[in-house]
């Protein structure tokens, strides 16, 4: 077998990286990429080395990789939208109680849930355990508020008996007031239930019906922009990852750019990694036009090079589910996406699997992380290594696992 720098040997890298729906500043994803990215190099046999980033432009780090001899130096750059993600989390309970509403009205109305449901269960129960918490929540604090309220009027009720109705107010002012606590508390311990996290979540793409709100739009013309510019580099390869809901965000940067004629034969080589997609909950939404439009256009061009992975133990994807297939815009003379699996119960040891499998929310992080039994999906050889996307999987089969066929009914893609 060819050494990696004989396959290819790419010297400069740039990297664009869109995290999903995060409110947290960017500086996390740099961490997290020095941790595992050291786990991963001493498990693997390779050296990283990471540096801040000098120039202008996005939040990034830059970094050299020195893997089968060959060097490479990639600048990484988080595309960040968290001040839209944090604009959109309303802060008050009623309000997100509405949201709940209206979110569950938006995907059990318009036959997305049910649709959604015929793909892969995991990301459905991740999407109605919000809905399930908050009413559970409701129901324990209402609970506990009338069983302390009514207490506190019996009791008044043995010293007082002539004063019935204030005995009843107090109590019914006590409960309201426990009420009112317990909700207050719930949502404090937030950080370790994700209930109120997921809800604003899901109702980002409910409150518009599956089309970007005018505020995105504008981030994805800016980010359009921002790779166009690296386009122009003196680079080999443009590399673009998106995670969970990044994915679909990427996906319409890339159409926009591909369409607007800025992606040379003769510039550095596009190519495009979708990790842990949740394209599917988007797409089926039926005014989602526009991401069907652009998974429709993006499958079929040869500007660029798109792999796709997931993992069935990713509770929070639509594992190995074709997004353009499922999204029923599967054009003729399809190309992309190649659908593999990350198989987190091969790539991970069965110690490190049994402490990672019900940690949910990790786990939909582990396509950045170390594998430490790892196969051929390696993230910071992608994008710290001296192979293009293209080369390094061109011999790669779709999974036979992946689901490939049309199951969303809402398929418009009216311009």
């Amino acid at each position: 077998m060819a050494s990696e720098q004989e396959r290819v040997g790419v010297r400069k890298r740039r990297v664009f990286y869109i995290p999903g729906y995060d409110p947290i500043h960017p500086r996390r994803y740099r961490e997290l990429y020095r941790k595992e990215g050291a786990a991963q190099a001493e498990i693997s046999g390779y050296r990283l080395n990471l540096k801040p980033k000098t120039t202008p432009g996005p939040y990034g780090w830059n970094v050299a990789g020195e893997v089968d001899g060959a060097t490479t130096n990639a600048q990484i750059e988080v595309l960040v939208w968290s001040d839209i993600v944090r604009g959109s989390m309303v802060t008050d309970i009623p309000r997100t109680y509405l949201q709940l509403v209206r979110t569950a009205w938006t995907y059990i109305g318009s036959g997305a849930l049910r649709r959604l449901m015929m793909l892969r269960k995991g990301p459905v129960i991740a999407a109605l355990y919000p809905i399930g918490m908050l009413l559970l929540q409701l129901l324990m604090a209402l609970g506990v508020g009338m069983l302390l309220g009514r207490a506190l009027a019996g009791g008044l009720g043995m010293l007082l008996p002539s004063l019935a109705w204030l005995n009843a107010g107090l109590g019914g002012a006590f409960g309201a007031s426990v009420f009112v606590a317990l909700l207050r508390w719930f949502k404090k311990k937030d950080g370790k239930i994700y209930a109120y996290y997921l809800m604003h979540d899901y109702a980002f793409s409910a409150q518009w019906g599956g089309a970007n709100p005018p505020a995105l739009e504008t981030r994805i013309a800016e980010f359009t922009e921002t790779i166009a510019e690296a386009l122009q580099d003196n680079t080999e390869e443009v590399l673009v990852v998106g995670h969970s809901s990044g994915a679909h965000l990427a996906v319409s940067i890339l159409a926009d750019l591909i369409r607007s004629g800025r992606v040379k034969p003769d510039g550095p080589k596009l190519a495009f990694l979708s990790l842990g997609q949740v394209v599917p909950m988007v797409s089926f939404l039926p005014k989602a036009d526009r991401l069907r439009r652009d998974l429709n256009y993006l499958s079929a061009r040869d500007e660029i090079t798109w792999i796709d992975v997931t993992a069935p133990g990713d509770g929070c994807a639509f594992a190995l589910c074709d997004p353009v297939a499922v999204s029923g815009v599967e054009p003729e003379g399809k190309k992309w996406p190649l659908v593999f699996s990350a198989a987190f119960t091969q790539t991970l040891s069965p110690e490190r699997w049994k402490e990672l499998r019900w940690k949910f929310f990790r786990l939909h992080f582990q396509y950045l992380c170390a594998f430490d039994r790892p196969k051929d999906y390696d993230y910071f050889q992608i994008t710290a290594g001296p192979v293009t996307l293209e080369d390094r999987y061109a011999d790669r089969p779709q999974s036979r696992s992946r689901i490939d066929i049309a199951v969303s009914s809402h398929t418009s893609m009216a311009a």
